[in-house]
């Protein structure tokens, strides 16, 4: 089974510093992730993320002027954007793809998921590899995520990613989502796993034991909260593990790149906020970070109280 990874350090690592790679690194980073054999380099948001940011960093703004010089760097056939449908109009994706992206991931809500759908179908048109994410999965019930599902693949979707957001699947609850969207779409399934509760790697290895085959991970796991599953982990795994992906990684350029991050990128380094593992405890999203100060008991009572927990 063929695993197409993508790496999300530069879109997603952008929680953690802002957005703000500089040109000359995020060049850098995606010319070594290329080397180490990912398929596909997300380089950035198509204008911002879920909520606004002040001060929109480089790989948040995913402006064409950028994507052209990643482009020029690793192909148009590796450059791979998301976006939510909020953030922009109908002139966006064309612009997108005459600048040099060629994959879109779309972010539907489980509910008011249609004028996502239209953007689906423009991608397809204009000859973008689409797919969607479900962002805060662990929180869908099974009815939503077959009904999205399916009408995404009914638009033209060519996978569906499971985003663990909130970092709260265990490894049954994976395996259970990834053969259900598997059985109603029929479609490539992956996975964006979140590293609240440590899970990330063991979500990864279920998730692909159950039939996805597309799998995002990041250089040190840099992403939001605790980060995301750690690419070097993962990609040591399947070197170990699968000899047809092995045949197409590298991991000596791959253990460049982290030592690259870590030299230049502060914020890259390995973290774990305590209020993100309770978040991660009691599947709540990062929104209610705010809401869990003043002591860990106190943040811990309320995070049940958030959460419902008698």
């Amino acid at each position: 089974m063929s695993i197409v990874n993508i790496d999300v350090t530069l879109r997603d690592g952008g929680y953690r510093n802002g957005f703000a790679f500089p040109l000359a690194y995020a060049r850098k980073h995606a010319k070594l992730s290329v080397e180490a054999g990912f398929d596909w380099v997300e380089i950035a948001y198509r204008k911002g993320s879920f909520a606004p940011i002040p001060d929109l960093g480089l790989t948040g703004r995913g402006d064409d002027d950028y994507i052209t010089a990643m482009a020029q760097e690793i192909g148009p056939e590796r450059v791979a954007m998301i976006l939510h449908p909020k953030n922009i109009t109908r002139d966006d994706l064309p612009a997108m793809y005459a600048a040099g992206a060629r994959l879109v991931r779309i972010i539907l809500p489980a509910k008011g998921y249609e004028t996502g759908l239209e953007y689906v179908r423009q991608a397809k048109d204009l000859g973008f590899t689409v797919g969607v994410n479900f962002a805060r999965i662990s929180q869908w019930p099974a009815r939503d995520v077959v009904e999205v599902a399916t009408a995404a693949t009914d638009a033209g979707a060519e996978f569906v990613y499971l985003a663990d957001s909130n970092g709260s699947l265990s490894p049954v609850d994976t395996t259970d989502l990834t053969t259900l969207t598997r059985s109603v779409t029929g479609r490539a399934v992956g996975l964006h796993a979140h590293n609240n509760l440590g899970l990330a790697l063991a979500n990864a290895i279920s998730a692909v034991a159950a039939g996805a085959t597309w799998m995002d991970s990041s250089i040190q796991g840099m992403g939001k909260g605790p980060g995301n599953l750690i690419a070097e982990q993962w990609l040591a795994h399947l070197d170990r593990t699968d000899p047809e992906a092995a045949a197409r990684l590298s991991l000596a350029p791959l253990l460049e790149l982290a030592d690259l991050l870590l030299a230049n990128i502060p914020e890259g380094r390995p973290s774990l906020p305590l209020p993100d593992l309770v978040l991660g405890r009691y599947d709540l999203s990062v929104e209610h970070r705010k809401d869990l100060l003043g002591g860990h008991g106190k943040a811990i009572a309320t995070a049940r109280v958030l959460a419902g927990v008698q």
